[in-house]
This record gives structure tokens, sequence and C-alpha cells, in this order.
């Protein structure tokens, strides 16, 4: 499935892609920006190629401008991982769209509960208001987290 609006594409792509290097370096820029190494849980590019993992890029006039993933941790349950928009592009509503096409997606696919794990520095509050807007709640670590000061994480039932 495929969102288009005003020149606006989102689907599946291939992270490996070579037209998503600065998107990809710029979210990795991004995680070890105020970020201790032992708190970024970004899956590295190459491992986003895997087997209960859809990626997703969202192009504007053909360009990519953002992207997510969502990662299966069984049958009902999936974390949102990669959502990243470049810089430049933020304060239009991108980041939306591109929740509220993740968030369709994982209810499409039967997945009853979507989680996720964000930073807590003040560097990740725009992307917490986000998510908190679009009905996520705090909740305890999930799947194989731990608690962790730098960490926030937070869920939603579908």
């Amino acid at each position: 499935m495929t969102t288009s609006t005003d020149q606006i594409h989102i689907a599946i792509e291939d992270p490996l892609s070579s037209d998503l290097e600065l998107l990809f370096r710029r979210h990795v820029e991004a995680m070890h920006a105020d970020t201790p190494p032992e708190s970024i849980h970004m899956i590295p590019r190459e491992s986003l190629v895997s087997p209960g993992i859809s990626f997703f890029v969202m192009r504007q006039g053909g360009q990519p401008v953002a992207m997510g993933a969502m990662k299966a941790i069984d049958p009902t349950h999936a974390e949102l991982k990669s959502m990243h928009v470049l810089a430049e592009m933020r304060g239009k509503g991108l980041s939306r769209l591109l929740l509220d096409h993740l968030v369709g997606q994982a209810t499409a696919a039967g997945i009853g509960r979507l989680s996720l794990e964000t930073g807590a520095q003040p560097s990740f509050a725009a992307a917490r208001g986000l998510y908190l807007r679009a009905g996520f709640m705090e909740c305890a670590p999930f799947a194989d987290y731990r608690p962790d000061p730098n960490s926030i994480y937070m869920t939603i039932e579908l």
C-alpha cells in the first residue's frame, strides 16, 4: 500500500538504495549527537533488510525526504524504528503524515499494539510531542529493552 498526497509518496523500499544515503547519514548523526552509545537503539541500515521489518520511504517530487520502519515483535505487536525526516523538511506536517501511514499499515496488518523507543533528551522533544499527539502513551520497556535514563518508551493500542 502507498500513500500519495501533493507529490508526496510513501511506499515500502529497499533500505540499501543508493539515493537514501543522505537520509541515513543524517539519521545516524542525529542519533549520535547527544545520546551515549549504549543508549542508541538504532537498527543498522543493512539490518533493516530482514524478514519482519517493513521499511518505508517518503518521497516528495521523487526525492527521499523521510523514512520509517516497522519491526514485528510478535503477531499482534510491532515497533516503530528509524523514523527520520530531513531537518530542512520539518515543520510541514511530514512527520505526522509518515506516522499516520505507519499506523495505518500496522492496523491493516492486524497489529493490535504499536510501540516505540525514543530519546529522553531535549533534542527528542518534538518527536515525543508528535507521538503523544497521535495517541501514544508512555509505557514500561517492552521486548528486549531495559530501563534507560536516556530512553522513553511509548505505545498505542490500535
